[in-house]
Protein backbone atom coordinates (compact mmCIF):
# COMPACT_ATOMS: atom_id res chain seq x y z
CA UNK A 1 0.00 0.00 0.00
CA UNK A 2 1.27 3.47 -0.85
CA UNK A 3 1.96 6.11 1.78
CA UNK A 4 -1.19 7.37 3.44
CA UNK A 5 -2.74 10.57 2.10
CA UNK A 6 -4.51 11.02 5.44
CA UNK A 7 -3.38 9.44 8.69
CA UNK A 8 -5.51 9.68 11.83
CA UNK A 9 -3.98 8.57 15.12
CA UNK A 10 -5.63 8.24 18.54
CA UNK A 11 -8.26 10.88 17.78
CA UNK A 12 -10.54 11.51 20.75
CA UNK A 13 -13.50 13.88 21.11
CA UNK A 14 -15.50 14.55 24.25
CA UNK A 15 -18.66 16.46 25.11
CA UNK A 16 -18.83 18.56 28.27
CA UNK A 17 -22.22 18.07 29.91
CA UNK A 18 -23.80 18.70 33.28
CA UNK A 19 -22.43 15.38 34.52
CA UNK A 20 -18.90 16.08 33.30
CA UNK A 21 -17.05 15.14 30.09
CA UNK A 22 -18.20 12.12 28.10
CA UNK A 23 -16.08 10.54 25.36
CA UNK A 24 -17.69 10.39 21.91
CA UNK A 25 -14.63 9.36 19.86
CA UNK A 26 -12.22 7.09 21.68
CA UNK A 27 -8.64 6.85 20.28
CA UNK A 28 -9.69 6.43 16.64
CA UNK A 29 -6.90 5.52 14.23
CA UNK A 30 -7.16 4.89 10.48
CA UNK A 31 -5.39 5.65 7.19
CA UNK A 32 -6.65 6.71 3.75
CA UNK A 33 -4.43 5.97 0.74
CA UNK A 34 -4.33 7.92 -2.55
CA UNK A 35 -7.11 6.79 -4.89
CA UNK A 36 -8.72 4.59 -2.22
CA UNK A 37 -12.39 4.34 -1.27
CA UNK A 38 -12.61 3.68 2.46
CA UNK A 39 -15.99 2.61 3.80
CA UNK A 40 -16.82 3.88 7.28
CA UNK A 41 -19.70 1.78 8.61
CA UNK A 42 -21.66 1.49 11.81
CA UNK A 43 -25.03 2.35 13.31
CA UNK A 44 -26.30 5.84 14.06
CA UNK A 45 -24.38 7.29 17.00
CA UNK A 46 -21.27 5.22 16.34
CA UNK A 47 -19.24 8.35 15.56
CA UNK A 48 -18.86 8.08 11.77
CA UNK A 49 -20.06 11.56 10.87
CA UNK A 50 -18.49 13.12 13.97
CA UNK A 51 -15.10 11.73 12.98
CA UNK A 52 -15.27 13.30 9.52
CA UNK A 53 -16.60 16.61 10.80
CA UNK A 54 -13.74 16.67 13.31
CA UNK A 55 -11.23 16.34 10.47
CA UNK A 56 -12.68 19.53 8.96
CA UNK A 57 -13.02 21.27 12.35
CA UNK A 58 -16.78 21.38 11.90
CA UNK A 59 -17.86 20.10 15.30
CA UNK A 60 -21.66 20.48 15.61
CA UNK A 61 -21.57 22.05 19.09
CA UNK A 62 -19.25 24.19 21.19
CA UNK A 63 -19.72 21.68 23.98
CA UNK A 64 -17.61 19.25 21.92
CA UNK A 65 -13.84 19.42 21.88
CA UNK A 66 -10.88 17.41 20.61
CA UNK A 67 -9.13 15.89 23.61
CA UNK A 68 -6.28 14.14 21.86
CA UNK A 69 -4.80 12.71 18.69
CA UNK A 70 -3.62 13.92 15.29
CA UNK A 71 -4.89 13.96 11.69
CA UNK A 72 -1.92 14.31 9.36
CA UNK A 73 -2.34 15.33 5.72
CA UNK A 74 0.49 16.69 3.58
CA UNK A 75 2.79 17.06 6.58
CA UNK A 76 0.24 19.14 8.55
CA UNK A 77 -1.94 18.25 11.48
CA UNK A 78 -5.44 19.29 10.42
CA UNK A 79 -6.51 19.56 14.02
CA UNK A 80 -3.82 22.16 14.76
CA UNK A 81 -4.72 24.57 11.93
CA UNK A 82 -6.37 27.90 12.68
CA UNK A 83 -9.67 28.91 11.04
CA UNK A 84 -8.04 30.83 8.17
CA UNK A 85 -5.88 27.81 7.31
CA UNK A 86 -8.86 25.46 7.55
CA UNK A 87 -10.83 27.58 5.09
CA UNK A 88 -8.15 26.79 2.53
CA UNK A 89 -8.41 23.07 3.33
CA UNK A 90 -12.20 22.85 3.19
CA UNK A 91 -13.22 22.47 -0.43
CA UNK A 92 -9.76 22.86 -1.93
CA UNK A 93 -8.21 19.75 -0.32
CA UNK A 94 -11.14 17.98 1.33
CA UNK A 95 -14.66 18.18 -0.05
CA UNK A 96 -17.77 16.88 1.68
CA UNK A 97 -21.20 15.84 0.48
CA UNK A 98 -24.01 15.35 2.95
CA UNK A 99 -26.88 12.93 3.41
CA UNK A 100 -29.68 15.43 2.85
CA UNK A 101 -28.85 17.77 -0.04
CA UNK A 102 -32.00 19.82 0.58
CA UNK A 103 -30.56 20.94 3.94
CA UNK A 104 -27.17 21.91 2.49
CA UNK A 105 -28.09 23.60 -0.77
CA UNK A 106 -29.18 27.24 -0.46
CA UNK A 107 -32.87 27.22 -1.48
CA UNK A 108 -32.81 30.85 -2.75
CA UNK A 109 -29.57 30.55 -4.73
CA UNK A 110 -29.35 29.03 -8.19
CA UNK A 111 -27.61 25.65 -8.26
CA UNK A 112 -25.04 26.73 -10.82
CA UNK A 113 -24.08 29.76 -8.74
CA UNK A 114 -23.55 27.54 -5.70
CA UNK A 115 -21.11 25.42 -7.70
CA UNK A 116 -19.36 28.49 -9.13
CA UNK A 117 -19.04 30.13 -5.71
CA UNK A 118 -16.28 27.74 -4.60
CA UNK A 119 -14.45 28.18 -7.90
CA UNK A 120 -14.35 31.94 -7.43
CA UNK A 121 -13.22 31.67 -3.79
CA UNK A 122 -10.54 29.00 -4.06
CA UNK A 123 -9.36 29.30 -7.67
CA UNK A 124 -9.91 33.06 -8.04
CA UNK A 125 -11.81 32.64 -11.33
CA UNK A 126 -13.85 35.53 -12.67
CA UNK A 127 -17.62 35.14 -12.97
CA UNK A 128 -17.63 34.06 -16.63
CA UNK A 129 -14.84 31.51 -16.20
CA UNK A 130 -16.42 30.13 -13.03
CA UNK A 131 -19.75 29.71 -14.81
CA UNK A 132 -18.13 27.89 -17.73
CA UNK A 133 -16.25 25.59 -15.33
CA UNK A 134 -19.41 24.96 -13.29
CA UNK A 135 -21.39 24.02 -16.42
CA UNK A 136 -18.64 21.60 -17.44
CA UNK A 137 -18.65 20.09 -13.95
CA UNK A 138 -22.44 19.68 -14.02
CA UNK A 139 -22.04 17.66 -17.20
CA UNK A 140 -19.45 15.43 -15.53
CA UNK A 141 -21.77 14.55 -12.66
CA UNK A 142 -24.70 13.67 -14.92
CA UNK A 143 -26.84 16.77 -15.47
CA UNK A 144 -28.66 16.33 -18.78
CA UNK A 145 -28.75 20.01 -19.86
CA UNK A 146 -26.13 21.92 -17.82
CA UNK A 147 -26.46 25.34 -19.52
CA UNK A 148 -30.20 25.44 -18.78
CA UNK A 149 -29.99 23.70 -15.38
CA UNK A 150 -27.28 26.12 -14.21
CA UNK A 151 -30.03 28.67 -13.55
CA UNK A 152 -32.43 26.32 -11.75
CA UNK A 153 -33.12 26.28 -8.01
CA UNK A 154 -32.73 23.17 -5.81
CA UNK A 155 -36.49 22.64 -5.43
CA UNK A 156 -36.77 22.19 -9.20
CA UNK A 157 -34.70 19.00 -9.08
CA UNK A 158 -35.37 15.46 -7.90
CA UNK A 159 -33.53 14.07 -4.90
CA UNK A 160 -31.00 12.32 -7.13
CA UNK A 161 -30.25 15.48 -9.11
CA UNK A 162 -29.89 17.52 -5.90
CA UNK A 163 -27.34 14.98 -4.71
CA UNK A 164 -25.48 15.34 -8.01
CA UNK A 165 -25.45 19.10 -7.41
CA UNK A 166 -23.94 18.52 -3.96
CA UNK A 167 -21.25 16.34 -5.51
CA UNK A 168 -20.52 19.06 -8.06
CA UNK A 169 -20.19 21.65 -5.28
CA UNK A 170 -17.77 19.35 -3.43
CA UNK A 171 -15.70 18.66 -6.56
CA UNK A 172 -15.59 22.27 -7.78
CA UNK A 173 -12.16 22.92 -6.31
CA UNK A 174 -10.68 19.55 -7.31
CA UNK A 175 -10.07 18.22 -3.77
CA UNK A 176 -7.77 15.32 -3.00
CA UNK A 177 -10.25 13.75 -0.58
CA UNK A 178 -14.03 13.53 -0.85
CA UNK A 179 -16.04 12.69 2.26
CA UNK A 180 -19.47 11.30 1.34
CA UNK A 181 -21.72 11.19 4.42
CA UNK A 182 -24.58 8.74 3.75
CA UNK A 183 -25.01 10.17 0.23
CA UNK A 184 -27.59 7.59 -0.88
CA UNK A 185 -29.58 6.73 2.26
CA UNK A 186 -32.67 8.75 1.30
CA UNK A 187 -32.57 7.82 -2.41
CA UNK A 188 -34.38 5.17 -4.42
CA UNK A 189 -32.41 2.05 -5.27
CA UNK A 190 -31.95 3.04 -8.93
CA UNK A 191 -30.84 6.59 -8.07
CA UNK A 192 -28.57 5.16 -5.38
CA UNK A 193 -26.90 2.91 -7.95
CA UNK A 194 -26.33 5.88 -10.26
CA UNK A 195 -24.76 7.98 -7.49
CA UNK A 196 -22.50 5.12 -6.37
CA UNK A 197 -21.43 4.46 -9.95
CA UNK A 198 -20.73 8.18 -10.37
CA UNK A 199 -18.50 8.23 -7.28
CA UNK A 200 -16.51 5.26 -8.59
CA UNK A 201 -16.12 6.91 -12.00
CA UNK A 202 -14.94 10.13 -10.38
CA UNK A 203 -12.39 8.17 -8.39
CA UNK A 204 -11.03 6.70 -11.61
CA UNK A 205 -11.05 9.92 -13.64
CA UNK A 206 -9.78 12.30 -10.93
CA UNK A 207 -7.72 10.03 -8.71
CA UNK A 208 -9.93 10.96 -5.76
CA UNK A 209 -9.62 9.38 -2.36
CA UNK A 210 -13.08 8.86 -0.87
CA UNK A 211 -14.34 8.24 2.65
CA UNK A 212 -17.82 6.77 2.21
CA UNK A 213 -19.91 6.89 5.38
CA UNK A 214 -22.77 4.40 5.38
CA UNK A 215 -24.65 1.89 7.50
CA UNK A 216 -25.32 -0.35 4.48
CA UNK A 217 -22.73 -3.08 3.97
CA UNK A 218 -24.21 -3.71 0.52
CA UNK A 219 -23.03 -0.24 -0.53
CA UNK A 220 -19.61 -0.98 0.97
CA UNK A 221 -19.32 -4.31 -0.81
CA UNK A 222 -20.08 -2.75 -4.18
CA UNK A 223 -17.91 0.37 -3.96
CA UNK A 224 -15.15 0.33 -1.33
CA UNK A 225 -11.60 -1.02 -1.21
CA UNK A 226 -11.29 -1.20 2.56
CA UNK A 227 -13.75 -1.02 5.44
CA UNK A 228 -13.49 0.49 8.93
CA UNK A 229 -16.25 -0.59 11.32
CA UNK A 230 -17.17 1.83 14.10
CA UNK A 231 -19.15 1.21 17.26
CA UNK A 232 -19.71 3.55 20.21
CA UNK A 233 -16.94 5.92 19.12
CA UNK A 234 -14.31 3.25 18.49
CA UNK A 235 -12.95 1.56 15.37
CA UNK A 236 -13.51 -2.10 16.18
CA UNK A 237 -12.26 -3.59 12.92
CA UNK A 238 -10.46 -2.48 9.74
CA UNK A 239 -9.68 -4.58 6.71
CA UNK A 240 -9.86 -5.19 2.97
CA UNK A 241 -13.53 -5.53 2.09
CA UNK A 242 -13.47 -9.12 0.80
CA UNK A 243 -11.50 -10.38 3.77
CA UNK A 244 -13.64 -8.47 6.24
CA UNK A 245 -16.96 -9.55 4.73
CA UNK A 246 -15.87 -13.18 4.38
CA UNK A 247 -14.11 -13.53 7.74
CA UNK A 248 -15.18 -10.79 10.17
CA UNK A 249 -13.27 -10.94 13.45
CA UNK A 250 -15.43 -8.74 15.67
CA UNK A 251 -18.86 -9.90 16.86
CA UNK A 252 -20.38 -6.50 15.98
CA UNK A 253 -19.17 -6.79 12.37
CA UNK A 254 -20.69 -10.26 12.19
CA UNK A 255 -23.99 -8.85 13.47
CA UNK A 256 -23.97 -6.10 10.81
CA UNK A 257 -23.31 -8.63 8.06
CA UNK A 258 -26.01 -10.98 9.34
CA UNK A 259 -28.55 -8.15 9.43
CA UNK A 260 -28.08 -7.13 5.80
CA UNK A 261 -31.15 -8.07 3.71
CA UNK A 262 -29.27 -9.37 0.66
CA UNK A 263 -31.29 -10.67 -2.24
CA UNK A 264 -31.05 -14.49 -2.22
CA UNK A 265 -29.75 -16.05 -5.41
CA UNK A 266 -30.19 -19.64 -4.27
CA UNK A 267 -31.27 -21.65 -1.26
CA UNK A 268 -27.94 -21.12 0.50
CA UNK A 269 -28.43 -17.36 0.50
CA UNK A 270 -31.46 -17.78 2.71
CA UNK A 271 -29.20 -18.80 5.61
CA UNK A 272 -28.88 -15.15 6.62
CA UNK A 273 -32.56 -15.27 7.52
CA UNK A 274 -31.70 -17.15 10.70
CA UNK A 275 -30.20 -14.00 12.18
CA UNK A 276 -33.22 -11.77 11.65
CA UNK A 277 -35.47 -14.52 13.01
CA UNK A 278 -37.97 -14.78 10.17
CA UNK A 279 -40.52 -17.41 11.11
CA UNK A 280 -41.20 -20.16 8.61
CA UNK A 281 -44.73 -18.78 8.45
CA UNK A 282 -43.35 -15.62 6.85
CA UNK A 283 -41.34 -17.42 4.15
CA UNK A 284 -42.22 -15.59 0.91
CA UNK A 285 -42.23 -18.88 -1.02
CA UNK A 286 -44.72 -20.62 1.24
CA UNK A 287 -48.10 -21.79 -0.02
CA UNK A 288 -50.87 -19.65 1.46
CA UNK A 289 -54.54 -20.56 1.55
CA UNK A 290 -56.42 -17.26 1.46
CA UNK A 291 -60.09 -16.44 2.00
CA UNK A 292 -62.08 -15.77 -1.15
CA UNK A 293 -63.28 -12.26 -0.23
CA UNK A 294 -60.68 -9.46 -0.44
CA UNK A 295 -60.16 -7.20 2.56
CA UNK A 296 -59.19 -4.34 0.20
CA UNK A 297 -60.49 -4.17 -3.35
CA UNK A 298 -59.34 -1.48 -5.79
CA UNK A 299 -60.69 -1.20 -9.33
CA UNK A 300 -59.43 1.19 -12.02
CA UNK A 301 -58.37 3.78 -9.43
CA UNK A 302 -57.34 7.30 -10.48
CA UNK A 303 -56.02 9.94 -8.09
CA UNK A 304 -55.34 13.34 -9.63
CA UNK A 305 -54.03 16.54 -8.07
CA UNK A 306 -54.51 20.05 -9.50
CA UNK A 307 -51.42 21.89 -10.71
CA UNK A 308 -50.94 25.56 -11.54
CA UNK A 309 -50.09 27.00 -14.92
CA UNK A 310 -52.91 26.00 -17.28
CA UNK A 311 -53.22 27.95 -20.53
CA UNK A 312 -55.84 30.77 -20.36
CA UNK A 313 -56.66 29.83 -16.80
CA UNK A 314 -57.60 26.25 -17.65
CA UNK A 315 -57.24 23.86 -14.75
CA UNK A 316 -54.68 21.12 -15.18
CA UNK A 317 -54.09 18.03 -13.10
CA UNK A 318 -51.33 15.55 -12.39
CA UNK A 319 -52.17 11.84 -12.22
CA UNK A 320 -50.41 10.38 -9.18
CA UNK A 321 -52.27 7.06 -9.57
CA UNK A 322 -53.70 6.03 -12.95
CA UNK A 323 -55.87 3.00 -13.65
CA UNK A 324 -54.71 0.85 -10.71
CA UNK A 325 -56.57 -2.35 -9.85
CA UNK A 326 -55.53 -4.47 -6.88
CA UNK A 327 -56.94 -6.95 -4.40
CA UNK A 328 -55.49 -7.60 -0.94
CA UNK A 329 -56.85 -10.58 0.98
CA UNK A 330 -56.91 -11.14 4.74
CA UNK A 331 -53.64 -12.49 6.08
CA UNK A 332 -51.52 -11.38 3.11
CA UNK A 333 -48.25 -9.46 3.33
CA UNK A 334 -48.08 -7.34 0.19
CA UNK A 335 -45.07 -5.22 -0.72
CA UNK A 336 -45.56 -2.13 -2.88
CA UNK A 337 -42.28 -1.04 -4.45
CA UNK A 338 -41.12 1.63 -6.86
CA UNK A 339 -39.18 4.85 -6.98
CA UNK A 340 -40.17 8.16 -5.43
CA UNK A 341 -43.08 9.58 -7.36
CA UNK A 342 -44.29 6.19 -8.55
CA UNK A 343 -47.57 6.56 -6.62
CA UNK A 344 -46.96 4.08 -3.78
CA UNK A 345 -47.87 6.34 -0.88
CA UNK A 346 -50.76 7.97 -2.76
CA UNK A 347 -52.23 4.53 -3.45
CA UNK A 348 -51.90 3.61 0.24
CA UNK A 349 -53.53 6.84 1.41
CA UNK A 350 -56.40 6.39 -1.06
CA UNK A 351 -56.78 2.82 0.22
CA UNK A 352 -57.33 4.18 3.75
CA UNK A 353 -59.60 7.04 2.72
CA UNK A 354 -56.95 9.67 3.52
CA UNK A 355 -56.70 10.96 -0.07
CA UNK A 356 -59.77 11.71 -2.24
CA UNK A 357 -60.37 9.36 -5.15
CA UNK A 358 -60.80 11.00 -8.56
CA UNK A 359 -62.17 7.97 -10.40
CA UNK A 360 -62.54 4.28 -9.81
CA UNK A 361 -63.57 2.16 -6.87
CA UNK A 362 -62.03 1.43 -3.45
CA UNK A 363 -63.70 -0.94 -0.98
CA UNK A 364 -62.65 -2.01 2.50
CA UNK A 365 -64.19 -5.24 3.78
CA UNK A 366 -66.97 -4.93 1.22
CA UNK A 367 -67.85 -1.27 1.92
CA UNK A 368 -67.23 1.21 -0.92
CA UNK A 369 -65.52 4.51 -0.15
CA UNK A 370 -67.50 6.19 -2.92
CA UNK A 371 -70.83 4.43 -2.55
CA UNK A 372 -70.91 4.19 1.27
CA UNK A 373 -68.33 6.74 2.42
CA UNK A 374 -69.57 7.15 5.98
CA UNK A 375 -69.79 3.45 6.79
CA UNK A 376 -66.56 2.64 4.92
CA UNK A 377 -64.52 5.34 6.69
CA UNK A 378 -65.91 4.32 10.07
CA UNK A 379 -64.85 0.73 9.48
CA UNK A 380 -61.40 1.73 8.20
CA UNK A 381 -60.79 3.88 11.29
CA UNK A 382 -61.73 0.97 13.51
CA UNK A 383 -59.88 -1.76 11.66
CA UNK A 384 -56.93 -0.19 9.82
CA UNK A 385 -53.84 1.74 10.90
CA UNK A 386 -50.73 3.26 9.37
CA UNK A 387 -47.06 3.26 10.37
CA UNK A 388 -45.14 6.22 8.93
CA UNK A 389 -41.64 6.73 7.55
CA UNK A 390 -40.31 9.27 10.07
CA UNK A 391 -40.50 7.71 13.55
CA UNK A 392 -39.87 11.01 15.34
CA UNK A 393 -42.19 13.37 13.48
CA UNK A 394 -45.05 10.88 13.36
CA UNK A 395 -45.38 10.93 17.18
CA UNK A 396 -46.67 13.90 19.18
CA UNK A 397 -43.55 15.42 20.79
CA UNK A 398 -45.58 16.81 23.70
CA UNK A 399 -46.99 13.46 24.78
CA UNK A 400 -45.20 10.56 26.40
CA UNK A 401 -45.39 7.23 24.61
CA UNK A 402 -47.85 5.99 27.20
CA UNK A 403 -50.08 9.04 26.74
CA UNK A 404 -50.03 8.57 22.95
CA UNK A 405 -51.17 4.95 23.25
CA UNK A 406 -53.76 5.76 25.91
CA UNK A 407 -55.24 8.48 23.69
CA UNK A 408 -55.79 6.01 20.85
CA UNK A 409 -57.39 3.51 23.23
CA UNK A 410 -59.75 6.13 24.61
CA UNK A 411 -60.82 7.30 21.16
CA UNK A 412 -61.37 3.74 19.95
CA UNK A 413 -63.47 2.90 23.00
CA UNK A 414 -62.66 -0.81 22.78
CA UNK A 415 -60.93 -0.90 26.20
CA UNK A 416 -62.52 0.10 29.50
CA UNK A 417 -60.87 3.25 30.98
CA UNK A 418 -59.68 1.34 34.05
CA UNK A 419 -57.95 -1.25 31.82
CA UNK A 420 -56.09 1.26 29.64
CA UNK A 421 -52.81 1.33 31.69
CA UNK A 422 -52.58 -2.46 31.53
CA UNK A 423 -53.30 -2.43 27.78
CA UNK A 424 -50.58 0.22 27.23
CA UNK A 425 -48.08 -2.03 28.99
CA UNK A 426 -49.27 -5.00 26.93
CA UNK A 427 -48.83 -3.05 23.67
CA UNK A 428 -45.29 -2.01 24.60
CA UNK A 429 -44.36 -5.60 25.39
CA UNK A 430 -45.94 -6.70 22.13
CA UNK A 431 -43.49 -4.53 20.17
CA UNK A 432 -40.62 -5.54 22.49
CA UNK A 433 -40.30 -2.22 24.31
CA UNK A 434 -39.69 -1.96 28.03
CA UNK A 435 -42.93 -0.73 29.65
CA UNK A 436 -40.76 1.68 31.66
CA UNK A 437 -40.40 3.69 28.41
CA UNK A 438 -44.08 4.65 28.60
CA UNK A 439 -43.09 7.75 30.58
CA UNK A 440 -40.66 9.03 27.94
CA UNK A 441 -41.28 11.44 25.09
CA UNK A 442 -40.19 10.66 21.50
CA UNK A 443 -37.04 12.79 21.71
CA UNK A 444 -35.83 10.59 24.58
CA UNK A 445 -35.95 7.45 22.44
CA UNK A 446 -33.79 6.13 19.62
CA UNK A 447 -35.12 5.91 16.07
CA UNK A 448 -35.75 2.18 16.41
CA UNK A 449 -37.57 2.63 19.71
CA UNK A 450 -39.71 5.42 18.20
CA UNK A 451 -40.65 3.22 15.28
CA UNK A 452 -41.65 0.41 17.65
CA UNK A 453 -43.79 2.95 19.49
CA UNK A 454 -45.37 3.88 16.16
CA UNK A 455 -46.16 0.21 15.53
CA UNK A 456 -47.63 -0.06 19.04
CA UNK A 457 -49.85 2.94 18.27
CA UNK A 458 -51.07 1.17 15.12
CA UNK A 459 -51.74 -2.02 17.10
CA UNK A 460 -53.74 -0.03 19.68
CA UNK A 461 -56.49 0.18 17.07
CA UNK A 462 -56.66 -3.64 17.18
CA UNK A 463 -56.42 -3.54 13.38
CA UNK A 464 -57.04 -6.09 10.69
CA UNK A 465 -54.86 -4.09 8.25
CA UNK A 466 -51.61 -2.22 8.82
CA UNK A 467 -50.08 -0.06 6.09
CA UNK A 468 -46.38 0.58 6.72
CA UNK A 469 -45.14 3.46 4.54
CA UNK A 470 -41.33 3.36 4.18
CA UNK A 471 -41.18 2.69 7.92
CA UNK A 472 -37.59 1.37 7.92
CA UNK A 473 -36.05 3.70 5.33
CA UNK A 474 -34.47 6.01 7.94
CA UNK A 475 -33.20 3.23 10.24
CA UNK A 476 -29.87 1.45 10.53
CA UNK A 477 -29.58 -1.96 8.91
CA UNK A 478 -29.58 -3.82 12.25
CA UNK A 479 -32.66 -1.90 13.43
CA UNK A 480 -34.30 -2.54 10.05
CA UNK A 481 -33.79 -6.26 10.56
CA UNK A 482 -35.36 -6.07 14.02
CA UNK A 483 -38.42 -4.17 12.74
CA UNK A 484 -38.86 -6.61 9.85
CA UNK A 485 -38.62 -9.57 12.24
CA UNK A 486 -41.18 -7.87 14.51
CA UNK A 487 -43.62 -7.47 11.62
CA UNK A 488 -43.13 -11.12 10.70
CA UNK A 489 -43.99 -12.22 14.23
CA UNK A 490 -47.02 -9.91 14.42
CA UNK A 491 -48.39 -11.14 11.09
CA UNK A 492 -47.85 -14.77 12.11
CA UNK A 493 -49.45 -14.44 15.56
CA UNK A 494 -52.17 -11.76 15.23
CA UNK A 495 -53.96 -12.53 11.96
CA UNK A 496 -52.85 -9.21 10.49
CA UNK A 497 -52.87 -8.11 6.88
CA UNK A 498 -49.78 -6.04 6.05
CA UNK A 499 -49.18 -3.63 3.17
CA UNK A 500 -45.48 -2.76 3.23
CA UNK A 501 -44.39 0.20 1.08
CA UNK A 502 -40.67 0.44 0.33
CA UNK A 503 -38.07 1.23 -2.27
CA UNK A 504 -35.75 -1.41 -0.74
CA UNK A 505 -36.61 -4.54 -2.68
CA UNK A 506 -34.37 -6.78 -0.58
CA UNK A 507 -36.44 -6.09 2.54
CA UNK A 508 -39.67 -6.70 0.63
CA UNK A 509 -38.26 -10.00 -0.65
CA UNK A 510 -37.63 -11.14 2.94
CA UNK A 511 -40.88 -9.92 4.44
CA UNK A 512 -43.68 -10.17 1.90
CA UNK A 513 -45.50 -12.97 0.12
CA UNK A 514 -46.60 -10.83 -2.83
CA UNK A 515 -45.10 -7.77 -4.49
CA UNK A 516 -46.65 -4.96 -6.54
CA UNK A 517 -44.27 -2.89 -8.68
CA UNK A 518 -45.37 0.68 -9.49
CA UNK A 519 -43.95 3.13 -12.03
CA UNK A 520 -45.40 6.53 -12.96
CA UNK A 521 -48.65 5.86 -11.10
CA UNK A 522 -49.34 2.47 -12.66
CA UNK A 523 -48.80 -1.14 -11.65
CA UNK A 524 -46.30 -2.57 -14.12
CA UNK A 525 -45.90 -6.00 -12.51
CA UNK A 526 -47.25 -8.03 -9.60
CA UNK A 527 -47.05 -11.57 -8.30
CA UNK A 528 -45.50 -13.81 -5.66
CA UNK A 529 -42.20 -12.37 -4.46
CA UNK A 530 -40.24 -15.51 -5.25
CA UNK A 531 -41.47 -15.50 -8.85
CA UNK A 532 -41.18 -11.76 -9.53
CA UNK A 533 -37.68 -11.43 -8.08
CA UNK A 534 -36.34 -14.56 -9.74
CA UNK A 535 -38.06 -14.10 -13.13
CA UNK A 536 -39.16 -10.45 -13.61
CA UNK A 537 -41.23 -9.98 -16.74
CA UNK A 538 -40.77 -6.21 -17.07
CA UNK A 539 -37.52 -4.40 -17.85
CA UNK A 540 -38.31 -1.83 -15.14
CA UNK A 541 -38.60 -4.53 -12.47
CA UNK A 542 -35.38 -6.14 -13.66
CA UNK A 543 -33.61 -2.77 -13.46
CA UNK A 544 -34.84 -2.21 -9.88
CA UNK A 545 -33.56 -5.64 -8.84
CA UNK A 546 -30.22 -5.22 -10.61
CA UNK A 547 -29.64 -1.87 -8.87
CA UNK A 548 -29.76 -3.34 -5.34
CA UNK A 549 -26.29 -3.19 -3.71
CA UNK A 550 -25.56 -6.78 -2.71
CA UNK A 551 -23.26 -7.72 0.14
CA UNK A 552 -21.37 -10.00 -2.25
CA UNK A 553 -18.55 -7.79 -3.62
CA UNK A 554 -18.24 -9.97 -6.72
CA UNK A 555 -21.79 -9.18 -7.87
CA UNK A 556 -21.50 -6.04 -9.98
CA UNK A 557 -23.58 -2.98 -9.18
CA UNK A 558 -25.61 -2.17 -12.29
CA UNK A 559 -26.65 1.46 -12.47
CA UNK A 560 -29.68 1.98 -14.74
CA UNK A 561 -29.59 4.89 -17.19
CA UNK A 562 -30.76 8.21 -15.72
CA UNK A 563 -33.72 8.28 -18.10
CA UNK A 564 -35.20 5.24 -16.35
CA UNK A 565 -34.84 6.53 -12.82
CA UNK A 566 -35.47 10.28 -12.98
Amino acid sequence: MSAALLSVRDLSVAVNGAEGPRTLLDHVSLDLSPGEILGLVGESGSGKSLLCRTLLQLLPSRALSVTGGTAMMGGRDLLALDEAQMQQVRGAEIGMIFQNPSSHLDPVMRVGEQIAEGLRFHRRLDRAAAKAEAIALMGQVGFTDPPRQFGAYPHEFSGGMRQRAMIAVALACDPKILIADEPTTALDVTIQAQILRLLMELRESRGLSIILITHDLGVVAQTCDRVAVMRQGQVVEVGEKRALLAHPRHSYTRALIASHPSMPVDDEADEVDDVTDPADAADPARVVVLPSRPLVEIDDLDVRFPVAGGLFGRRRSFSAVAGVSLQIRPGETVGIVGESGSGKSTLARAMLGLTPVSDGHVAFDGLSLRGQPGAALARIRQQAAMVFQDPFNSLNPRLTIGQTLAEVLRVQGKVAPAAIPARVEELLRLVELDPALAGRRPRQLSGGQCQRAGIARALAVDPRLIVADECVAALDVTIQAQIVALFQRLVATMDLTLVFIAHDLAIVRHLCTRVVVMHHGRIVEEGLCAEVFERPREAYTAALIAAIPDIDPDRRLIAPPPALAV
